[in-house]
């Protein structure tokens, strides 16, 4: 109890953001469902449940006293195998294509809300991970891992928007996981589109994690 209370009066600020963004949210899928009389956007909840299990770890691992570097770093593993599914909402942006042309923008906007609240998610937890592993280890390049790891979030959303590979698949089936990744590697002409989307969706998201870093450091200043 005492924990939930320390990580609430600590991010308050934050924790009342993400929770605007995710009631938006739910309130458009509501509507949605309630006017299209269908359940098929739905889907996003589990998403954005996804999407909070890596801030959720971050958010416990800030609030833990006496971390030690092999705690981070097991919970680091963790966290980076379900990184990837904040950003991954984004994407979601291609079953528009499917809905009601007469509500297309409601369509448009309940993905763009639910994405919106994934990259919220995202960004926090990135900079929370940059603090612990600052703390932790004060020689290593902190902001080059962050761009390293923006960047296997991308290759990750490519992994399950295309190939529907899923976190946990790096433990029940990793055999098939990894050899996919090594004929990307092997042969990557042949393998265009995965680079191509994997190094534009990371720009994307590179640049998105720089301006909310930016204002960030701009509002704490």
């Amino acid at each position: 109890m005492e924990t939930i209370k320390k990580i609430f009066l600590n991010r308050f600020k934050t924790l009342s953001l993400i929770t605007v963004a995710l009631l938006f949210s739910g309130i458009l899928l509501i509507v949605r469902m309630k006017l299209n009389k269908s359940y098929f956007f739905s889907f996003l909840i589990w998403n954005v449940f996804l999407a909070i299990i890596p801030y959720a770890i971050t958010m416990y691992l800030n609030t833990t006293s006496k971390l030690s570097k092999l705690k981070l770093g097991f919970w680091f593993m963790v966290w980076l195998a379900f990184l990837p599914n904040a950003p991954y909402i984004v994407t979601d942006l291609i079953h528009i294509r499917i809905g009601n042309d007469s509500l297309l923008w409601l369509d448009v906007l309940v993905v763009l809300s639910f994405a919106m609240s994934g990259l919220l998610l995202f960004y926090s937890s990135i900079l929370d991970m940059q603090k612990l592993v600052s703390l932790a280890f004060k020689k290593l390049p902190v902001e080059t891992i962050s761009i390293a790891i923006i960047f296997l979030c991308g290759f990750g959303v490519y992994l399950g928007r295309f190939l529907r590979y899923n976190s946990w698949e790096i433990i029940s089936g990793p055999q098939y996981l990894f050899i996919d990744i090594l004929n990307m590697i092997i042969a990557p002409f042949q393998h265009f589109e995965a680079w191509l989307f994997t190094f534009g969706f990371s720009a994307f998201l590179i640049i998105g994690f720089w301006m909310f870093k930016t204002l960030n450091t701009l509002e704490i200043n």
